[in-house]
């Protein structure tokens, strides 16, 4: 069970697959532009089919909302499908389906993005139509309180009804004090209730507009054919000040924290976060890099160390994980989590999770454990290519978060250099200190015997 959600996930998607090391070239050039009003335009050709994924990115998620309207990033995401007076109501996907093409977006903590996949004709009429609703949305009061319903019933199925999900909203909640990453995307329920059409004005007016915008296309085109594109249709929106970003600093943590949770299950469960370091400047920083490395000993695949050790060893564990969140806007955090077995309890996995990252801080990784991880990062960069939304995703959220799109090739290299000597010293350095731990544990309810709820009415994104 791995807990990790961000980029570093795809490098340890795929199992035991090793390419040889010619076969991890470089990857294709990135061409790269600014238009004059600020927007970044990022272009990959990939000419294996006649199709393109296009995407818009804002440098604008729910590290940038303020308590009591938490959730408005994503509200308003919803809303940029309610339409301009060019384009009406619904008819942008309409539009793109007849086009042959599909879209969609989403928000997380750092940013929020819309995507469209189609012909490479069609990649004009894509363009024209983000131009239009960056600047032309409609915004009505109606219209916004029926969507604020449809975010309301997802924030009750996505999380409200999902014990994990509650666990996981409580322990960001726990574990930092100060930084907005402790608010959920979705947003609190209170906030969801009292929220207006003016706080979905005020986010568009403030975050969307184009010097705080990324366009990112790859597939069959060329890259100054973009270029052109874009300067045609985004080039005469103008830009405006930014609002100014806060830089939150977490107060330093002076004990274990634990937090319990309550909600209708039929096992307990148990997620432990540790401060860390996050990724910040790849040419210099090693630490993330081993902690990556790290996450891939302790999980991952059949072999990893959890699975190994606590799931098919001792039974101690119906499942175990660990994740490194370790790539974004705010702090970085290293997970282990876990579900006893039967006849088993939380307390009894939180001391076995913590040995077994206590055991390679004592005992080091072996070298067979270090290239098995090395060999699944080099593979998912390989099959990443195969994919021009994977390729796409990854510039853009790279880019959105302040770091290189050039990392990608980077990390490889990086990750390759890590050694066994320094994984030990990450999990001495970090995990030592209870102090740096909060603790989140889901203590289970009787079950309703209602059937689990279903996806809102027309939720779509």
């Amino acid at each position: 069970m791995r807990v990790c959600a961000l980029l570093w996930l795809t490098i340890f998607a795929f199992g035991a697959f090793a390419p040889s090391r010619s076969a991890v070239a470089a990857s294709p050039p990135v061409h790269e532009y600014r238009l004059d009003n600020g927007m970044r335009i990022f272009v990959r050709e990939d000419h294996r089919a006649p199709v393109v994924v296009s995407m818009v990115w804002y440098v604008a998620g729910s590290v940038d909302e303020l308590n009591g309207t938490t959730g408005v990033a994503h509200v308003l995401e919803h809303m940029m499908f309610k339409g301009t007076e060019k384009i009406p109501n619904g008819e942008f996907s309409r539009r793109i389906a007849r086009a042959g093409g599909r879209d969609n977006a989403f928000t997380s903590r750092d940013y929020t993005a819309y995507f469209q996949t189609l012909h490479r004709d069609h990649l004009p009429l894509a363009l024209q139509m983000e131009a239009d609703r960056m600047t032309n949305l409609i915004l009505s009061k109606d219209e916004f309180e029926k969507e604020l319903r449809v975010v309301m019933e997802e924030r009750r199925w996505r999380t409200d009804d999902r014990p994990h999900s509650l666990m996981y909203e409580g322990l960001m909640a726990t574990a930092l004090l100060s930084h907005p990453y402790r608010q959920p995307v979705i947003g609190w329920m209170n906030d969801l209730k009292n929220m207006e059409v003016k706080d979905a004005r005020e986010w568009y007016r403030h975050w969307y507009t184009p010097n705080n915008a990324i366009l990112v296309v790859v597939g069959d085109v060329r890259g100054e054919e973009v270029h052109d594109l874009a300067r045609k249709y985004f080039g005469s929106i103008e830009a405006r000040e930014l609002p100014e970003r806060d830089n939150f600093v977490e107060p330093e943590q002076r004990g274990p924290r634990r937090i319990t949770i309550k909600a209708p299950s039929e096992l307990p469960s148990l997620l432990m976060a540790y401060r860390v370091p996050k990724l910040e400047d790849p040419k210099t920083q090693w630490e993330p890099f081993a902690l990556d490395v790290l996450e891939g000993v302790l999980d991952g695949h059949e072999g990893a160390r959890l699975q190994a050790t606590l799931v098919r060893g001792s039974q101690l564990a119906a499942a175990a994980g660990a994740g490194y969140q370790g790539i974004g806007r705010g702090p970085g955090m290293f997970l282990l989590s876990g579900t006893p077995s039967e006849g088993k309890t939380v307390e009894e996995l939180e001391q076995a999770l913590k040995a077994e990252v206590r055991r390679i801080a004592t005992e080091g990784v072996r070298e067979d454990e270090l290239a098995r991880v090395k060999a699944q990062v080099v593979a998912a960069q390989v099959y990443a290519r195969d994919s021009m939304s994977a390729q796409a995703r990854q510039i853009g959220a790279l880019e959105a978060i302040g770091l290189s799109h050039r990392l990608i090739d980077l990390q490889v290299e990086r990750l390759r250099a890590v050694t066994a000597e320094q994984v030990q010293e990450v999990a001495q350095r970090y995990f030592n200190d209870d102090d740096a731990l909060t603790v989140a544990v889901l203590r289970p309810q009787p079950l309703s015997g209602e059937r689990p709820a279903r996806p809102p009415a027309g939720l779509r994104h």
